[in-house]
């Protein structure tokens, strides 16, 4: 039996186990909403190492291509956090302010070659989707049934394995990212907000890489920006990945989806050193964010620990997650992911 409720402004059907609406509302609202302070700082502790380790491979190449090599995954992992920092803003949890969270979100989606109202968009859709068999698609990696699967033809399941081979995945993602999201605009309605975004990132990207170009020139922009855009893309696609895809993921058809049972159950705890966790503004504690997307990431954390239904949420190690990028199918028998070795064709 399902009650209805909301949990800040989120579409919700809570189950009894989760309690009732006000009893999740009591227990998050210590660790929502902004703080412009920590928000602030946050910006300028990630910002400013960005813009000297960018210098500092540009200064390394007059030296040695290999020098500046050693700049390129410190580099990749500030580009991660300042994603982190466009996605709290699109969530409006970042600072209190519309037009400042609009400001921020649109520069760090200009460096992390991300339109910002255009993500904002879909990401609002696979948050009020994601678990859902029926509203698949929204920012979700491709993932069919099995009975899907099987009735595709040999080479539509030759198409579909490629697509969900590990190394597609993680090589392919980055270029995928970088590429679709230039010309999502013209799968949008004319002039839409979504549209302008696309377009007008776009035109600063360009504009910025001009201006790179003619200055530092393309080795520079090669080894200070697009080699750690590049492996910034791939952490994003793994961690995505397996923030959602475990062999005990929620799927359910939407007659029977619930909001909080998809975020503890169908999100991770992808448990991370205090080093990742900080360069992935603990974005590990998935489960806890998609229960209450309010909550600024530096909060997440104490949120995770005070409240003790989060600590029955799946677990997901590096090690773990790197193993469930075999996984391909969803069983709806069994109720689980299963690897393409799983499942006999026809």
């Amino acid at each position: 039996m399902r009650t209805t409720g909301t949990v800040f402004a989120d579409p919700s059907g809570l189950a009894p186990e989760h309690g009732s609406a006000a009893d999740w509302r009591e227990a998050v609202a210590p660790f929502v909403g902004p703080n412009a302070r920590r928000a602030s700082l946050q910006l300028v502790l990630t910002l400013v190492p960005l813009a000297l380790l960018m210098w500092g491979s540009h200064a390394a190449l007059a030296k040695s291509p290999w020098l500046a090599l050693l700049f390129v995954l410190p580099t990749a992992g500030l580009l991660v956090r300042t994603f982190i920092f466009m996605h709290d803003c699109a969530h409006g949890s970042f600072f209190a302010s519309r037009r400042l969270n609009d400001t921020v979100g649109f520069f760090t989606g200009v460096l992390t070659l991300t339109p910002f109202g255009q993500w904002r968009r879909d990401h609002a859709l696979h948050h009020a989707s994601s678990g859902d068999l029926e509203r698949r698609g929204h920012g979700d990696i491709t993932t069919l049934t099995v009975r899907e699967y099987l009735a595709l033809t040999p080479g539509g399941r030759r198409k579909y394995r490629i697509m969900r081979h590990p190394l597609v995945l993680l090589l392919g993602g980055p270029l995928h990212l970088a590429i679709n999201q230039r010309v999502r605009g013209r799968s949008l309605a004319t002039r839409s907000p979504q549209v302008a975004s696309v377009w007008l990132t776009n035109a600063a990207i360009a504009a910025g890489l001009t201006v790179a170009f003619w200055t530092v020139g393309w080795k520079t922009v090669v080894f200070a920006f697009a080699l750690p855009y590049y492996f910034a893309a791939m952490a994003g696609v793994w961690l995505f990945y397996v923030q959602h895809q475990f062999e005990d993921a929620y799927w359910t058809a939407h007659s029977d989806w619930d909001y909080v049972d998809a975020a503890l159950r169908g999100s991770t705890h992808l448990q991370l050193s205090p080093v990742l966790r900080w360069f992935t503004g603990s974005i590990g504690l998935h489960h806890v964010h998609h229960v209450a997307p309010k909550i600024p990431n530096y909060r997440l954390q104490a949120c995770h620990d005070a409240n003790a239904l989060f600590h029955r949420s799946p677990v997901v190690t590096v090690r773990s997650g790197v193993g469930a990028l075999r996984l391909a199918l969803w069983d709806e028998e069994q109720q689980r992911l299963v690897r393409f070795r799983d499942v006999p064709e026809a």
